[in-house]
């Protein structure tokens, strides 16, 4: 089977997928993505670089989208250039939120597309003014209106959508819904899971390990969207309450979703400015951006992880935590409760809840051995309902047949795939 992945950040939501499929025998796996390092062994890559940015002074409410246009035609030129080396996918399979998939039918009309819709903008209701810090205005109900026009030209041109989770595929409109199924990327449950272990810090005399009072914050970007903010300003009380507690911060200083801070500062150093001389920055350790042997380790010594969002798409890292049996205190929004039942596998505090949020992990740091059936309940959530092998890969792989074949891949779903497991191999 020929298989062409398309997304702008090889290999994105599609990791797992993409390697199982070249892992078989007799399949050939084509990834279009624009430059990067990463790599997986027995994918072939074909990258495209943006020949521009958008027209200046172009009205803002189209930056997106001849954004896509552009990221959109460049794909096309790459598959052209596959169709006359004699490349011919069974099945094309893409992100569809940059427009990287719109004119891929022009190449291929008769080849299946399945494309990944990750998120229907609204003007009310979910991340768009959710908080006071990063006010809505006039302009954000038409500007999104036409970022939605990329989803809407999207969808005109699949023959089936997925997304990762009920919440997500409820933001889009009834007609779009009934072609997109809720299957989520998959977590190894095998590697995110609980151990002993230890982690030496910078600065800090001795190995920190599961003994110690460790409070977790991971995002990728340390931003207002994940909560880093509501984080920072609860420190000084978090730390004054637990005098032995230290706080491992995991993210870069770069922004992935929201405003970006004012020039040539992040939000790092502005929350530093503002909290940084109430607490002993002795105890609170910036890590950047780790390697994923050490994410692994830092959430098997947690004692309490945060994880904070505005109602978007959920974090791997909130189930890789789950599945590595922390003890999480999330925020109370939509995404985070279609997986986190309060005091069942986790706890929930109002997202500016400061107070709240200090209580909790007070209680947490307190009374931990009391909480070890939220620990064990939240890993079997993600074993039963998230296990890459068992669960996602299955239902993944049963879609795309259904696609290929033609058939309902509701139907095809509801019949079988979830719980035949299949086998993984890592990537290089």
């Amino acid at each position: 089977m020929n298989v062409l992945f398309i997304h702008q950040n090889h290999p994105g939501q599609f990791q797992h997928l993409a390697q199982h499929l070249a892992d078989q025998p007799g399949n050939r796996v084509i990834f279009v993505s624009q430059p990067n390092e990463n790599c997986q062994i027995g994918v072939e890559t074909c990258f495209y670089t943006p020949f521009r940015t958008p027209t200046p002074n172009l009205h803002h409410y189209l930056f997106d989208l001849e954004k896509a246009v552009i990221w959109g035609q460049l794909v096309h030129e790459v598959c052209r250039g596959l169709k006359a080396q004699g490349f011919h996918p069974d099945i094309v399979i893409g992100h569809s939120g940059w427009g990287e998939t719109l004119f891929v039918k022009d190449v291929w009309p008769e080849v299946p597309l399945l494309a990944y819709f990750e998120f229907y903008y609204r003007a009310v209701g979910v991340d768009v003014g959710f908080d006071p810090m990063m006010p809505s205005t006039l302009d954000d109900p038409p500007r999104l209106r036409l970022k939605n026009a990329i989803n809407h030209l999207a969808f005109q041109s699949v023959d089936w959508g997925i997304t990762a989770t009920r919440w997500q595929a409820s933001l889009y409109p009834p007609e779009m819904r009934r072609r997109i199924s809720v299957i989520h990327e998959g977590i190894d449950t095998l590697i995110a899971s609980p151990a002993a272990a230890e982690l030496q810090i910078a600065g800090v005399e001795r190995p920190l390990t599961g003994s110690d009072e460790v409070i977790t914050f991971i995002t990728r970007n340390l931003e207002p969207y994940r909560g880093f903010h509501v984080f920072m300003r609860a420190l000084p009380e978090i730390l004054r309450r637990r005098p032995k507690a230290r706080a491992l911060i995991v993210g870069g200083d770069e922004v992935s979703y929201g405003p970006p801070p004012p020039a040539g500062s992040c939000f790092r150093k502005l929350l530093l400015d503002e909290v940084g001389g109430q607490v002993d920055l002795s105890r609170v350790h910036f890590l950047g951006k780790v390697r994923y042997e050490d994410f692994i380790t830092l959430l098997r010594i947690s004692s309490a992880h945060v994880y904070l969002t505005y109602p978007f798409v959920l974090s791997w890292s909130l189930l890789e935590a789950m599945s590595t049996g922390c003890l999480v205190i999330a925020a109370n929004v939509p995404p985070v409760k279609e997986v986190i039942k309060d005091r069942s596998n986790g706890l929930l505090v109002d997202f500016f809840d400061r107070e709240g949020l200090c209580a909790l992990i007070d209680e947490a740091l307190d009374h931990g051995d009391a909480f070890a059936a939220l620990r064990f309940a939240a890993r079997r959530t993600i074993v039963e309902q998230f296990d890459l092998k068992t669960v996602t890969l299955p239902r993944q792989l049963a879609l795309i047949d259904a696609v290929i074949a033609g058939a309902n891949p509701r139907l095809a779903l509801r019949q079988g795939a979830a719980g035949r497991p299949v086998a993984v191999k890592p990537s290089c």
